[in-house]
């Protein structure tokens, strides 16, 4: 324990530089509480466990954190790799730093589903504390750094495995909240091991560049020259950028080192903001700016509140290199991000309501509340992601959106009730399709009508922000009760014949209750509305249902074989693959099957079957109006009806007719044509007939893979300025 003592002292004495001497104590105990906790522990590479908490402690001391941070930081493993339990913790050492352990602390115990499930709670625990207490992140990324730091005691794969996890989600949060001392050295570690060829042939390339060094360096004597001139105080110092960030417009962008403008830049920090303009302008005299170059992110920060000045001007011998203009203040919050503005530095603890730096984490977690595993885990990486467009209201607002976001998504970051009247969007003026990707600088005007029947099911799969997929299934949730348990049902029920099971799982109403109190629904009916709105996918549902008719198997009476039990439920009606006219008919094993022309059904549709005299069966809807003239002229002396039913293979799609009645104007086949193609749908067959005082009907024969998806065609046409009524044929 002496040599470790040695280290806690130095933490203590970095502790010690800000002027804190009450708390200094409260670390030693805490060191000593790890260092009994974990003394029998070593890292997979040989060496003590307590040298890893003991350099988390370390990264937080330099980051001039609060004691209880980097007590937390000594005790972040124990509660789960050790037997000391939360409450002994909290005797130990208070409730405030038992707190930030615990938001750190993985939930190992629990047993998951699956394997993005598990990581799914655990990132969500991680956020609900962050919301409550920013210091849990900010001690997180430091274990983090720490172990990315130290990979080399893990196998190969795992050691991959480990540094993808930290390039997708702790390198953007670190981003998020300005931390760019954590996510560039997070970045350039993790690709070391990801693409270690690609890594280094940057830092060889980099190498061979070091001449610019000097030419760095004599035009920053020039600028300080200059700026001593103008009484202007500065520091002026050559940055260099990161390898991650050479890397993605190497390899992403395709690009060479000659390519990248900012590959060597100089940075000025001044004292105050006039100065930085006042800077700028200099620059520009002295040097030739590059045109398109310029981004002031003073008057419009980052969301992770980053603020500079940014231009790339040519020196007289032509070389180009970018200059970043900032003040000390918006330095300091450039290296450090949120711990620079952290009110524990001040003795206050957690954050107001009004802290707009800290509001995007709670609207995260808001966004994600409904998730499942997959697609939390897909949106929060999205979320996250540092690549962002600014898009412009009409009003000069300024949206901060995701990189391939488009107007339904920015409708919804601007309010729920905008994104649920959304009928269109105009970008610079001119209209575009709803699922048109934004871009950098555009002006987005969202079109609204109080008449919308709201959001369409299809904006599910265009949407690109957590926060509007989330918003379009609440309105669902709450606006379409009855049609979510229907749409859940047959979802639920296409991916039981997926797996293979007996269709009588769906009749299982006390294992799917049960099944539904384990995914937090209240009910059984609550669980099959959530598969409808998109809160749950209907494979971990029914994963779930199938663990719960497993645990009331092994309840059953002794001498009943637990395989035999599931068995009566899961095999009772084991499906083949599905025939290839995607009909199944009762009691015929194979016939020769044909869609009747003059209904057209598709899936979805309640269908009945008619044998006809040397055609097989033919299929039609069961409100169909002519099935009853087409048995009387087949003549109905024996029974011709037989009962059909939908088996269809995904993917398949069945031809539907539709009718529009319209007022003629310039363009409107065009928008009816440009909704079913943005719909992914072909169009089979089109003609118009026009009618009287100005009218038009269209017809269309397109093909569709179910009644949802045609339901949904209708419902979007049926939007269309001049549209007057729009119908399904037959």
């Amino acid at each position: 324990m002496e040599h470790f003592s040695q280290d806690i002292e130095r933490i203590i004495e970095k502790y010690l530089k800000y002027g804190r001497e009450s708390q200094v104590d409260a670390i030693r105990q805490a060191f000593a509480i790890a260092f009994d906790a974990h003394k029998e522990q070593r890292r997979k590479s040989g060496e003590p466990y307590i040298i890893h908490p003991l350099s988390v402690a370390e990264l937080l001391a330099d980051m001039a954190m609060d004691s209880a941070s980097i007590c937390a930081a000594l005790l972040h493993d124990v509660l789960e790799d050790t037997d000391l339990s939360y409450k002994e913790m909290e005797r130990m050492v208070g409730t405030e730093i038992t707190e930030l352990v615990d938001g750190l602390t993985k939930l190992d115990k629990l047993q998951f589903h699956s394997k993005e499930e598990e990581e799914m709670e655990n990132l969500r625990k991680m956020f609900l504390a962050m919301a409550r207490d920013i210091r849990v992140i900010i001690i997180k990324l430091n274990d983090r750094l720490h172990n990315i730091r130290t990979l080399h005691g893990m196998r190969e794969a795992k050691r991959r495995e480990y540094a993808l996890e930290t390039m997708e989600i702790y390198a953007p949060i670190a981003h998020r909240l300005g931390i760019t001392r954590i996510e560039h050295e997070m970045e350039d570690t993790c690709l070391r091991t990801l693409d270690p060829i690609g890594y280094q042939e940057i830092l060889d390339g980099l190498e061979s560049r070091k001449t610019n060094d000097d030419f760095l360096a004599s035009i920053a004597a020039h600028i300080e020259e200059v700026m001593a001139k103008e009484k202007i105080a500065c520091k002026v110092a050559s940055r260099e950028k990161n390898i991650y960030s050479i890397y993605r417009k190497l390899f992403v962008q395709n690009r060479s080192l000659d390519d990248i403008y900012d590959l060597y830049a100089l940075r000025i920090i001044v004292d105050t903001k006039t100065d930085c303009y006042n800077v700028l302008g200099l620059i520009h005299d002295m040097y030739k700016p590059v045109p398109g170059r310029f981004k002031d992110y003073i008057s419009t920060p980052k969301p992770n509140m980053y603020q500079s000045l940014h231009t790339t001007v040519m020196s007289r011998d032509g070389v180009s290199f970018e200059v970043q203009i900032r003040t000390w203040d918006m330095h300091h919050v450039a290296e450090y991000g949120i711990a620079a503005h952290w009110k524990y530095k001040h003795g206050l603890k957690g954050m107001s309501a009004d802290d707009e730096k800290l509001a995007w984490i709670r609207k995260l977690m808001e966004s994600q509340q409904d998730s499942d595993a997959d697609d939390f885990i897909h949106s929060m990486k999205v979320d996250l992601f540092d690549d962002e467009v600014y898009v412009f209201t009409p009003k000069g607002d300024v949206i901060a959106l995701p990189v391939g976001s488009n107007p339904i998504d920015m409708a919804y970051a601007i309010h729920s009730a905008v994104g649920n009247r959304l009928v269109g969007a105009k970008v610079n003026g001119r209209m575009v399709p709803i699922d048109y990707t934004l871009k950098n600088g555009e002006v987005c005007e969202i079109l609204t009508s109080s008449a919308s029947r709201g959001p369409s099911r299809d904006w599910l799969s265009i949407v690109k922000t957590g926060e509007a997929r989330n918003k379009i299934r609440q309105w669902y949730k709450k606006e379409k009760r009855e049609e979510n348990m229907a749409l859940g049902r047959d979802m639920l029920m296409g991916e039981i014949k997926k797996q293979r099971l007996s269709t009588a799982i769906i009749d299982e109403i006390e294992a799917i209750t049960r099944a539904a109190n384990k995914l937090s629904y209240k009910s059984a009916e609550d669980l099959i509305a959530g598969i409808g709105y998109g809160g749950i996918t209907p494979q971990r549902a029914l994963n779930r249902i199938k663990d719960e008719l497993c645990a009331m198997a092994k309840d059953t009476p002794s001498g009943i074989d637990t395989d035999t039990a599931l068995e009566a439920v899961f095999e009772k009606a084991k499906l083949k693959e599905p025939p290839p006219s995607g009909i199944l008919v009762e009691g015929l094993n194979s016939c020769l099957i044909k869609f009747a022309k003059c209904c057209t059904p598709v899936p979805g549709d309640e269908i009945v079957g008619f044998v006809t005299r040397g055609y097989g069966v033919s299929v039609h809807r069961a409100a169909c109006r002519n099935m009853e003239s087409i048995a009387f002229r087949e003549g109905d002396e024996e029974n011709r009806l037989v009962n059909v039913h939908w088996h269809v293979s995904q993917g398949t799609t069945f031809p539907a007719s539709i009718q529009v009645m319209a007022q003629d104007r310039f363009g409107l086949l065009a928008d009816i044509a440009n909704i079913i193609a943005n719909m992914r749908v072909a169009i089979g067959n089109m003609n118009a007939k026009p009618g009287q005082n100005g009218f038009v009907d269209l017809y269309f024969s397109i093909n569709v893979t179910d009644r949802t998806q045609l339901d949904s065609i209708l419902k979007r046409i049926h939007a269309v300025r001049s549209v007057i009524e729009v119908k399904r044929v037959g």
